[in-house]
């Protein structure tokens, strides 16, 4: 894998507010690599620095090893999609395509051809005598891509481009995004506060809170074996339960909190921990799941249904542990059929494996 772009100790101040501080990251050549936090993250500020809107207060940004710094913005072989397109409404979808083309002087039957060629790439042929007005809202982000991919950048900055659309439109447009990507190979770096856009589009995903990097890993990693507390809660509906390590040996460890024992599997993650660290066990509510009196799954609790929400092709249950009834898990149960219902105040066993298990400390981060 080659290395892109780097930032290196990356800082940007709004006068007494440290917008991003000290940010480390590699950007691997081809990737799709997704930015994703929590409005006021900080996120954005660093795709505007990279793309050279904003100018960092302290750091470097390498590309192919050369500090890019102090080169402006139109030099600099990247191209960004914003969430409102910014198509030209007076031109047609060839025009605004070929527009950058156009400014470079490039010739007339080269344009013709790579403007047919990015309209084929976007599936859009056929579009091109239409005008912005005319098209989805799905079509104009396509237009968008296609305008900033004809340049050929070595770079795409893609700043919430979804974030305009419908639910159902957003969705279709995830699959488009990635298989462009792909078909183009080029390097997509995407900002976006949706967790569910960043896990279906990334190969990488870096997790950015209050101006720090949380988290990078690949998205399966990201979503099942969370590195801090706030990776836990941000990622979905984690059941964060705090605890106290009570036995470790080389396979397994045993942490003991208000719901009682809880047996999780040992990882690489781990080996630093010692018996008596206060910690948190995270469980994935897809991984519990109502059992019977002879399951023999690691960890089994008896909790009381408080709530049932009955979502299509699942039964969210948020039950009430009988040794911990002020606190408050989700379980997610696949319905089955019409007559699969939870009553409230109703006692159930829930269960789930040791591997399920993931331990995290608390405050434990890892910056770049």
């Amino acid at each position: 894998m080659t290395e892109l772009l780097r930032l290196e100790d990356l800082t940007k101040q709004f006068g007494s507010l440290s917008a991003v501080h000290a940010v480390n990251l590699s950007v691997i050549d081809g990737e799709f690599l997704t930015i994703l936090g929590p409005s006021g993250s900080g996120k954005t500020t660093i795709l505007r620095m990279i793309a050279g809107f904003e100018q960092p207060t302290s750091g470097k940004i390498l590309l192919n090893g050369k500090d890019i710094v102090d080169i402006p913005v139109n030099e600099r072989p990247f191209n960004t999609v914003f969430q409102d397109y910014a198509l030209f409404p007076h031109m047609t979808v060839f025009n605004n395509i070929a527009y950058g083309l156009k400014v470079r002087h490039v010739e007339r039957q080269a344009i013709q051809l790579r403007v047919t060629e990015a309209l084929e790439s976007v599936a859009l042929a056929g579009y091109g005598e239409r005008y912005p007005d005319q098209l989805s809202g799905g079509q104009r982000q396509r237009v968008a891509l296609a305008r900033a991919l004809i340049l050929k950048p070595k770079l795409l900055l893609l700043d919430e481009p979804l974030g305009a659309l419908d639910l159902d439109l957003r969705k279709r447009m995830q699959i488009t995004l990635k298989e462009i990507q792909e078909k183009v190979n080029i390097t997509f770096i995407h900002v976006t506060h949706d967790q569910e856009e960043a896990l279906s589009l990334s190969d990488r995903i870096v997790i950015f809170n209050e101006g720090t990097i949380q988290q990078v890993d690949r998205p399966r990693i990201i979503y099942y074996r969370p590195l801090n507390e706030f990776v836990g809660h941000f990622m979905g509906e984690n059941n964060l339960i705090k605890g106290v390590i009570r036995t470790m040996d080389t396979e397994w460890i045993t942490v003991e909190t208000p719901l009682g024992s809880i047996r999780s599997l040992r990882s690489q993650a781990t080996m630093h921990l010692d018996s008596g660290e206060t910690v948190q066990v995270v469980i994935r509510p897809e991984n519990m799941a109502v059992i019977g009196n002879d399951s023999k799954a690691d960890n089994q609790i008896e909790a009381r249904v408080n709530r049932e929400v009955f979502v299509g092709s699942e039964h969210k249950l948020l039950v009430k542990p009988v040794n911990d009834p002020e606190s408050e898990l989700m379980v997610k149960v696949h319905s089955f059929n019409a007559d699969s219902v939870f009553d409230r105040n109703r006692t159930v066993k829930i269960g789930w494996d040791g591997k399920d298990s993931w331990i995290i400390c608390p405050d434990k981060s890892r910056r770049g």
